[in-house]
């Protein structure tokens, strides 16, 4: 039995795109037990992948170096694992498998981590244009000459979560057309789709008979807050209101999803609904919604995708040029 410990991304998408390597593993060593070494807020995420056997709280945040606090967590962590992969590219993040003395650690060559990675890969970006891809080729042994197959992510949901998260904020089970409408993007401004647009779209699905709830984090409350007031208040405003596992349960209700480049964007993917998702600033090449249910609408301009997060040109065109109408035709609705 191969043991792994897997040091997690720090963003949301990048975590659930994380589960598609986690399902080669267990492909190829289906008694593999799995833990990630990740941030708090991840928990709940990992909890509805159950090729995860458990997450590993990382104590320091985003950024911080803490190495008196990884070579602690690290020496805590010796003999249990037979392998490390490490996904993000940073230094830091192979100092505590490095310390846990795990014989095979396995990851991208980074920053200077030499030393730190004893399995230590090139990697090669025309091969693996994708960020998921990059992922699943840490599973196997040695170099790869094409990209690997890649399993989509399918976060698991239950009745009685749903249930808890449905009594917790006072909602029922939708006898509606529910549409899901995720504004936010924690990246920046260059990646947020204009809230009158989201508007649009959601006053369309209304007036079809449909409902239509907001997701996001507290820092979106400003523009779910906006897009309700646009629609005259029926929309309901989840953002800042739910955790991110009752997020995932209560999107799993939703028919379809229209979201920008966003953690949740692959959320809504991972539970299996409809996807509309809508890229100004990144490239739909490199992060895109793994569903076969998602639809990608980017307008390709010129000066797209920059990957800043805000437009250095000022005019925000990649995403106030993407009219509400294409989103709409995208939907399957008919424009009112």
């Amino acid at each position: 039995m191969l043991r792994y410990l897997i040091v997690g991304p720090s963003w949301v998408g990048d975590m659930v795109m994380a589960q598609s390597l986690f399902i080669r593993l267990k492909e190829l060593h289906p008694d593999a037990c799995i833990d990630v070494l990740a941030p708090a807020w991840s928990e709940p995420l990992l909890a509805r992948m159950p090729q995860v056997r458990r997450s590993i709280l990382m104590p320091l945040g985003h950024g911080q170096l803490g190495l008196k606090t990884r070579m602690e967590l690290g020496r805590s962590l010796r003999g249990q694992y037979d392998r490390a992969i490490v996904l993000p590219n940073s230094w830091k993040s192979a100092l505590v498998p490095a310390w846990a003395g795990i014989p095979v650690r396995t990851g991208y060559r980074g920053e200077f981590r030499y030393g730190l990675l004893n399995d230590l890969r090139i990697l090669d970006k025309k091969l693996l244009p994708m960020t998921v891809q990059r992922y699943v080729a840490l599973a196997d042994q040695g170099p790869i000459a094409s990209p690997p197959v890649v399993n989509p992510p399918q976060l698991q949901v239950d009745h009685k979560g749903i249930e808890a998260a449905l009594e917790r904020h006072g909602l029922s089970r939708p006898d509606k057309p529910l549409l899901a409408l995720c504004p936010g993007a924690e990246y920046g401004p260059a990646k947020r789709w204009p809230a009158e647009h989201y508007s649009a779209v959601a006053r369309s699905w209304l007036d079809q008979g449909g409902a239509v709830w907001l997701f996001g984090s507290a820092k979106d409350k400003a523009v779910t807050a906006e897009i309700t007031r646009q629609t005259n208040g029926r929309c309901i405003d989840l953002a800042g209101k739910t955790t991110l596992g009752e997020a995932i349960d209560l999107m799993s209700l939703a028919e379809m999803a229209v979201s920008n480049d966003s953690g949740l964007m692959h959320v809504a993917a991972a539970v299996g609904i409809g996807v509309v998702a809508i890229y100004g600033s990144s490239d739909p090449g490199f992060t895109p919604p793994l569903s076969e249910r998602a639809r990608i609408l980017s307008l390709r301009l010129e000066c797209s995708p920059c990957f800043k997060r805000e437009c250095p040109l000022g005019h925000l065109n990649c995403l106030k040029e993407l009219r509400p109408s294409m989103v709409i035709e995208a939907m399957g609705l008919t424009a009112n």
